[in-house]
């Protein structure tokens, strides 16, 4: 027999409430809120509803009250984050965040150092700086503001830096090449999905894992991980990874034929190679579950892509003048709609924030169609976490002038 509670809204909802799906989420999150199944423990609150600018769409991340921290300060963190700098790109859809939790945001850069030098050895000392001006505490805190402990902010850090780490050293900046990427992935990807091999063999594959630091990463956040979370939660993580790593190739093999795609093909690939395991482990993060044939549906898991796709655009945008400095050619959108559609660099980004912003009109359109039909609570829960994953995600590149800068083009 079906569960009644994953029921979708009568038949005879008016057609408007599609329309005010922000509305409906706020009517639901103000209501007694479902206790959230084991193994993580349930928040102390449960975010508010939308207010003001924007709620005719699915973005949730406004202000609300700071989570209670976890215990006081250690005095040898690093100092407190300083305030949002930078400045948003002109013309950019986005909603604005408050700064996240200072206290919570040294506490999460205190561990995640301690964690990459001391537990998996992920980077010699000369990649020191690079590491902390990455800022990946004020990314992750201010990503995932409903995470009832810094454990839980922990398990996406963790996975966070992990990613990044095969992104540097097996496809990008540290030695990275696509020349033989897919036998490389293919092992890290062992670390998440494990393999199942006789007694003669299964040492040896053990023991790679332990063979570079991408591996040594990926092994030890995945065991941080699917300690915490649920079977089916891991299980999700590990074929958004698989897509992830599909996308990784797509893009090697471009590089190794002088290929560029067209615009059409930029953008399926980066339906893969894009944020998508980040926002989906929002729930895990937050202390409770999405069921499993919820996220499954083909509405969430368009709202899921469509939020993914968004937050990758935002990534080209913010990283243009980066890519552009450095050696070979690194595609983006605005180069490859320069290239295809035979436009100027300026006329180029400039489209790309029109795409970006059709992306999130869609992603914001689609999660209010999904709250209006399934209003579950842990599904109201699970569009709000990805919405205001998406919008911490632009905080983080918006800030983070260690490593960005606008292109001089208005």
């Amino acid at each position: 027999m079906p569960d009644p509670g994953l029921s979708p809204l009568p038949a005879h909802l008016p057609a408007a409430a599609a329309r005010l799906g922000a509305d409906v989420l706020a009517q639901a999150l103000a209501g007694p809120a479902a206790e959230p199944p084991a193994p993580l423990a349930a928040p102390r609150w449960i975010p508010g509803g939308p207010s003001g600018l924007g709620t005719s769409s699915v973005s949730f991340a406004r202000p609300a009250p700071p989570p209670v921290p976890d215990g006081p300060p250690d005095p040898a963190a690093a100092p407190a984050a300083p305030a949002a700098e930078g400045r948003p790109i002109p013309g950019l859809y986005h909603h604005p965040v408050p700064d996240p939790d200072p206290v919570r945001v040294d506490e999460v850069s205190r561990r995640i150092k301690d964690w990459a030098v001391d537990e998996v050895q992920l980077y010699p000392e000369e990649w020191e700086g690079q590491f902390d001006g990455f800022s990946v505490g004020r990314y992750m805190v201010a990503c995932h503001p409903d995470a009832p402990t810094v454990d839980h902010l922990m398990l996406a850090t963790r996975l966070m830096v992990a990613e990044n780490a095969v992104d540097d050293c097996y496809c990008e900046d540290h030695g990275g090449s696509p020349i033989g990427l897919g036998g490389r992935l293919l092992m890290a990807h062992t670390a998440l999905d494990p393999v199942y091999t006789t007694p003669e063999y299964a040492p040896a594959w053990a023991e790679s894992l332990g063979s570079d630091a991408p591996r040594r990463a990926y092994r030890s956040a995945m065991e941080y991980f699917t300690a915490a979370a649920s079977p089916s939660q891991a299980d999700r993580f590990r074929h958004d990874m698989a897509r992830l790593h599909m996308g990784y190739l797509a893009e090697a093999a471009w590089a190794e034929t002088d290929h560029i795609p067209e615009v059409w093909e930029y953008l399926a690939m980066r339906q893969f190679n894009n944020f998508r395991p980040c926002p989906t482990i929002t729930d895990s993060v937050g202390g409770y579950e999405l069921p499993a044939d919820l996220h499954a549906r083909p509405e969430m898991q368009r709202v899921i892509a469509l939020a993914g796709n968004a937050t990758t655009i935002v990534n080209d945008l913010y990283s243009y003048t980066k890519e552009l400095s450095s050696p070979g050619v690194h595609l983006n959108l605005p180069v490859v709609l320069a290239e295809r559609e035979k436009l100027s660099e300026r006329d180029a980004y400039l489209k790309a924030i029109e795409v970006h912003n059709d992306l999130m009109h869609a992603f914001e359109a689609a999660a209010a169609e999904v709250a209006a039909t399934f209003a579950v609570p842990t599904v109201l829960r699970f569009l709000k976490g990805v919405a205001t994953w998406v919008d911490g995600n632009h905080y983080w590149h918006q800030t983070n002038t260690f490593r960005y800068s606008l292109p001089d083009f208005w």
